[in-house]
């Protein structure tokens, strides 16, 4: 699908007209709206936000975040409401319920959502938005837990151009690597499926050569030094095996359900758009199959221990 003009690339700190006296809330405190949202309080931003679970609340606030008490309240008190949810379902609940956001944000509001949904839903909430004099931009966001806490996001936006640069310097702090992609709400969500759909490629390919180099005998190390300096490198190679394997610590960066999660997003993209994923269809079944071996809630990157399960290879 064609933008509707070629991607604007901006890498800035401090540009845009969201005025330091506007109220921002920001509604999911989690593994990454919380780093996300301290990076804005860091900016000396008056922030308000909620999250069902106690410990992110209490985290936001030590970092001087305003909790309120529920998705209602933020909508009703600010100019500028982010989101950062893990699935569509608690998007659209989020948004569209009798208590969300839609029917409680003051009229000429600018919602963001940071999730990573199902085109169709950034198109509705547009929609819907648009009917009651509200604002809004689908932003999903890639670059993991270390992203944003480094503030180094890349953020792929869609929607009017205005919106985008009014909300140019909330990007600027949180992200580094910014794209309007065009007009289309939903053309975010598009781009970031597909790159989720290439990470789930990249993930099962690194295990698989992990594995099988460690039953040739080769340490992974070497592996990982020599095929770094062949075309075998990658970036998700990198934090798999740097940040992950090598460490033996599969806590979730991005986790195996979440990737899941998106592979199923990505499928259903590709059905209605009439192509075959050849791979991709089957990565849906395996990352199934690796959530139901156990490893849904830790790191994509224990697609290695998957398969080591399966082939019945001892684990360290």
């Amino acid at each position: 699908m064609a933008s509707d003009y070629p991607a604007l690339l901006l890498n800035f700190q401090g540009l845009g007209d969201i005025q330091m006296n506007r109220k921002l809330g920001f509604i999911g405190l989690g593994n990454m709206g919380l780093p996300m949202s301290i990076n804005l309080l860091k900016a000396n931003y008056e922030v308000y936000g909620f999250d069902t679970n106690t410990k992110a609340m209490e985290l936001f606030t030590a970092a001087g975040g305003i909790g309120l008490e529920s998705t209602k309240e933020v909508a009703k008190q600010c100019d500028v409401i982010m989101t950062s949810l893990p699935t569509p379902q608690i998007v659209e609940m989020v948004y569209q319920t009798e208590e969300g956001i839609i029917q409680h944000a003051k009229k000429g509001a600018l919602l963001i959502d940071f999730s990573t949904v199902n085109p169709d839903l950034n198109d509705s909430l547009h929609k819907e938005a648009s009917v009651l004099g509200l604002r809004y931009l689908g932003a999903p966001v890639s670059g993991g837990v270390i992203g944003a806490i480094n503030a180094s996001l890349t953020i792929m936006v869609g929607g009017s151009k205005e919106d985008y640069e009014s909300a140019s310097r909330i990007f600027g702090i949180v992200g580094k690597n910014i794209y309007h992609l065009g007009l289309s709400s939903s053309v975010g969500s598009r781009l970031k499926l597909l790159n989720n759909l290439m990470i789930g490629f990249y993930t099962e390919a690194v295990a698989e050569t992990i594995v099988l180099g460690e039953k040739m005998g080769i340490d992974g190390d070497t592996l990982y030094e020599v095929l770094s300096n062949s075309y075998g490198q990658s970036r998700i190679y990198e934090r798999n095996y740097m940040e992950y394997m090598k460490n033996n610590d599969y806590a979730p960066g991005f986790s195996t359900n979440l990737l899941l999660k998106d592979l199923k997003l990505a499928k259903e993209m590709a059905d209605e758009a009439g192509v075959s994923l050849r791979i991709g269809e089957k990565l849906v079944e395996l990352y199934s199959e690796i959530a139901q071996q156990g490893y849904g809630e830790n790191d994509m990157s224990a697609a290695y221990l998957s398969l080591k399960d399966t082939c019945k290879i001892k684990q360290l």
